[in-house]
């Protein structure tokens, strides 16, 4: 059966899709990446999406459910790389993906993976909810 590879990066797990999602491989990786995170204790999951040129409802879902199994295991998800065309059709189709942070790309993902285990280490809670998609804090500053 195809699998999408996760590697751990630290306190972290990345997961590259580089084939076309299809649904039985999108709940494969969401079994795969539930484990992961509570075998490793992993603090953040980022999902690098950049290859996909499509994504449908069920797909936007599962990044969603994703993201919400996460962050029940103590787990930020960010997801990078999206198609202009992806995210027109999200909003299109109206999912909101609740619980998802984006970034433009993998740096950017990582600096916000970076600040909510920051924030999360010294007991601020959900530590990067006040940092934007763009990388910047809620104050428009950077983060550092």
């Amino acid at each position: 059966m195809e699998r999408i590879p996760i590697l751990k990066m630290g306190e972290f797990l990345l997961v590259t899709i580089q084939v076309d999602m299809h649904d039985r491989l999108a709940l494969q990786l969401q079994d795969d990446l539930t484990n992961r995170i509570s075998q490793t204790g992993a603090k953040g999951v980022l999902i690098d999406i950049s290859a996909l040129d499509i994504v449908d409802s069920f797909i936007g879902r599962m990044l969603a459910n994703i993201s919400l199994m996460s962050r029940v295991l103590d787990a930020a998800t960010v997801v990078v790389g999206m198609q202009p065309a992806v995210a027109i059709t999200l909003v299109e189709l109206g999912l909101t993906l609740p619980g998802i942070r984006t970034a433009l790309n993998v740096e950017k993902g990582m600096e916000l993976l970076r600040a909510y285990a920051a924030g999360v280490a010294s007991g601020g809670g959900d530590g990067g909810a006040n940092v934007g998609a763009d990388g910047e804090g809620a104050d428009g500053g950077p983060v550092r």
